[in-house]
């Protein structure tokens, strides 16, 4: 199994699974490592499209976002904003001894899951798309690649 030299798992490769009757998505054998078997789903934005897709946080960089938005001022109306927006379109899930995560059936029903997932790794997290959607959003990730490569 790929680590980034700690106990973490490495979430890289993109997969298709299917989708079953009760919204379970098989998470791929090499990304059920050191990571645990606890995630957080966010409800994430691309681009104009406000619910694209399903970030999918380990906990350790659950934790890490918890503790930069819990150090944000209280006062501050868009650390606010922020905490309601990240706090009503997240949740938690667990996954089954055979290694699926069962999607909350509204945020499945947001980004169009049904009956197949793209699983995309981004090393330190994931994300669970709709296939069509996936597709059409690779246009944009690929323009902004060659300035992307400039931040490494």
């Amino acid at each position: 199994m790929p680590e980034t030299g700690t106990s973490e798992t490495l979430y890289n490769s993109r997969y298709l699974h299917g989708v079953d009757e009760k919204r379970r998505v098989q998470i791929p054998a090499k990304w059920r490592g050191g990571g645990g078997s606890e995630f957080t789903l966010i409800l994430w934005p691309n681009g104009a499209e406000k619910d694209a897709c399903l970030l999918v946080l380990p906990p350790t960089v659950a934790q890490a976002l918890v503790g930069k938005l819990t150090a944000m001022p209280f006062g501050d109306p868009k650390a606010e904003a922020l905490r309601r927006f990240l706090g009503e379109k997240s949740d938690s899930v667990t996954a089954d001894k055979a290694g699926r995560i069962t999607l909350p059936e509204g945020m499945a029903k947001a980004v169009g899951i049904e009956k197949e997932a793209v699983l995309n790794g981004m090393f330190d997290r994931f994300q669970i798309w709709n296939p069509e959607k996936y597709e059409a959003s690779r246009a944009a990730v690929d323009a902004l690649a060659p300035e992307a490569f400039k931040l490494i």
